[in-house]
């Protein structure tokens, strides 16, 4: 059986020389036979081993008396323990989650916790092959896709490794027996109180009874084969995802060229995004990706909020997801008067608007400087002259309307924003220059007609806007 194990680390690359693995160990059957089938093997792999346990004080007396059984162990055999005693029934009523998920939540914060304390490369897992078995059924009667069949992966983020995965309860069983190793006991896991319960008590005996005696090694196989195609699929996915898609701080942007790959690869590359901008996958369906999708058929402006406060829109065409945190405001800056006629302020000036995160300067200038009026940019010329009062800076606000250059009637501000395809979360974070009442210069945008330099124009106003602190 260690030499199964073997194979089974070598051939899914779990363990390189010199890490240190921390050990998931509750005291059953299967940790127990994980831990020492480690023990046996760090030489050989040139490892360090750590104990975890959590005490989920659940059972009272017997939680007590399996956190003390590791340490033992542990004692015994020169391992480092560590444990955390956790109130899971308490957790779960604040979290509102089962039990069994609070819990499997509490473990892995004790396991992220200890690999930054430890320097620790590896969590090793004690799943097996019954296990296996036990989450393809549950997953069939819920309803998944080919990751979801899958099962249990033997590494997974090349941190969580499942040494034992390859061994059948009977067989696990049979190892402790051997080496003498008389593990704890939960009885609860011979209660048909969960569903993982349910298939391994009931369903799975009936199965072997009447349809397959080998089911467990059946599913196990059936695992493998739909793991081989789905990571064939999941790299072509991952392939176009960079083709297609533009990974920006804190959002993605979906070209509209997705929308016609295969339902497969793009229902992938969405996964691919949302996991980019959120962090993870958790709670997120089939119903949702193919929500997105829909929005690719539909006009621009739309937009469906995702579980974990994701947001996508349709941009003129392309989706764009990313967190709703993204669709508040800059902090609200109102009309900031940087320059009055009327006051003891002379030109050239600088002002640096904190808020705003931009230093803006101004000067009077001869005609004869500038040979290109019409210059785009960080820096424009306006008629000085058309400045009754004040300059000020502020942010656009609802209603606003702008004459641009070259008409003579005034334009809503949003309708030019339309016609120039900028994503609404964009809007709010343009910088306005106002002449008194009236917006001058939409920065990056547009200017107004009723500002520009003309012929008549005797005094010229150079602004320029950059971005950065003081």
């Amino acid at each position: 059986m260690i030499q199964k194990v073997t194979e089974y680390i070598d051939r899914y690359d779990m363990l390189q020389k010199g890490d240190r693995v921390i050990v998931a160990v509750s005291g059953g059957p299967d940790s127990m036979c994980l831990i020492h089938i480690l023990h046996s093997l760090k030489d050989r792999y040139d490892i360090t081993l750590y104990a975890a346990h959590v005490n989920h004080c659940l059972r009272g007396e017997d939680s007590d008396g399996d956190e003390e059984y590791v340490r033992n162990f542990c004692i015994e055999n020169s391992i480092e323990f560590f444990s955390k005693r956790v109130d899971i029934g308490a957790l779960s009523r604040e979290l509102n989650l089962s039990s069994e998920t609070a819990g499997r939540e509490a473990r892995y914060d004790f396991f992220k916790e200890l690999r930054s304390g430890l320097g620790a490369q590896k969590v090793a897992l004690a799943h097996n092959l019954n296990d296996q078995a036990e989450t393809m059924l549950m997953r069939i009667m819920r309803g998944t896709g080919l990751e979801g069949l899958y099962g249990i992966k033997p590494v997974r983020d090349n941190i969580y490794i499942r040494p034992i995965l390859i061994l059948a309860r009977e067989e696990i069983e049979a190892y402790c027996e051997r080496y003498g190793i008389k593990p704890r006991i939960d009885k609860s896991n011979y209660e048909s109180i969960y569903n993982r319960n349910k298939i391994r008590l009931e369903l799975i005996p009936y199965i072997r009874e009447n349809f397959n005696k080998d089911i467990v090694n059946t599913l196990s196989r059936l695992s493998y084969i739909i793991g081989r195609d789905n990571d064939f699929i999941e790299e072509a996915a991952e392939k176009r995802y960079y083709e297609l898609c533009r990974e920006e701080p804190g959002r993605v942007i979906l070209n509209k060229a997705i929308s016609g790959e295969k339902e497969a690869i793009t229902s992938r590359i969405l996964r691919h995004a949302i996991k980019y901008v959120r962090g993870n996958l958790k709670n997120i369906e089939m119903v949702h990706i193919n929500d997105i999708i829909s929005l690719f058929t539909i006009g621009t402006g739309k937009r469906i909020n995702l579980p974990g406060g994701i947001v996508c829109e349709n941009v003129y065409g392309d989706i764009r997801i990313f967190k709703s945190d993204n669709l508040k405001q800059e902090s609200f800056v109102d009309n900031i008067t940087i320059f009055q006629k009327d006051k003891d302020i002379l030109l050239p000036s600088v002002c640096f608007i904190d808020a705003m995160g931009l230093s803006v300067s101004m000067r009077l200038i001869d005609r004869e400087e500038v040979t290109d009026f019409g210059e785009e940019g960080s820096k424009r010329y306006f008629d000085y002259d058309t400045v009754k009062n004040s300059i000020s800076l502020r942010y656009r606000r609802e209603g606003d309307r702008i004459v641009p250059c070259g008409m003579r009637g005034s334009k809503k501000l949003k309708d030019v924003f339309m016609d120039l395809k900028l994503p609404k979360e964009e809007r709010d974070k343009v910088p306005i220059i106002c002449f008194d009442d009236e917006i001058a210069w939409v920065f990056g945008y547009r200017v107004s007609n009723n500002h520009i330099v003309t012929k008549k124009t005797k005094n010229i106003i150079e602004i320029k806007i950059e971005k950065g602190e003081n």
